[in-house]
């Protein structure tokens, strides 16, 4: 049985974390930041919802198997990673756009996005493997 207090302050956290953990993820390939740090943020709110809740209950409340997501990142870093081949480009090279839109202006996609996305669904969806397996 856990506190009441702890599963109110997870229940309060977890959203601010993944609002912090997406900052991270989407400024990530300009600046400081990105998959692997958004990941950590995602797994130590994961962690604290793993923490606060009763046993088996945090691990049914998934919304997709683990190792969906590991496969997901994945398929995304590895993709990105050698996408830049076919077109004569070396391994991991990035492409990136300029884009004008109405409530947010100037903004640059990068492919180095979806490496990061990529990187984040892997460390996010070993995460939860441990996770899971510590609480069987």
């Amino acid at each position: 049985m856990t506190s009441p207090l702890l599963r109110s302050v997870a229940r309060i956290l977890l959203p601010l974390a993944l609002l912090v953990a997406a900052h991270l993820l989407l400024r990530g390939h300009n600046l400081p930041g990105g998959g692997f740090v958004a990941g950590l943020m995602t797994a130590a709110a994961l962690i604290l919802q793993f923490v606060a809740a009763d046993r088996g209950v945090a691990a049914r409340g998934l919304p997709c198997r683990p190792e969906t997501l590991i496969w997901l990142g994945l398929v995304f870093a590895g993709g990105t990673a050698v996408a830049s081949l076919p077109l004569g480009y070396p391994l991991l090279t990035s492409a990136f756009w300029h884009l004008e839109l109405p409530l947010l202006g100037h903004v640059e996609i990068a492919t180095a996005l979806l490496f990061d996305l990529g990187v984040y669904c892997v460390v996010t969806g070993v995460t939860l493997t441990i996770l899971i397996a510590i609480e069987e």
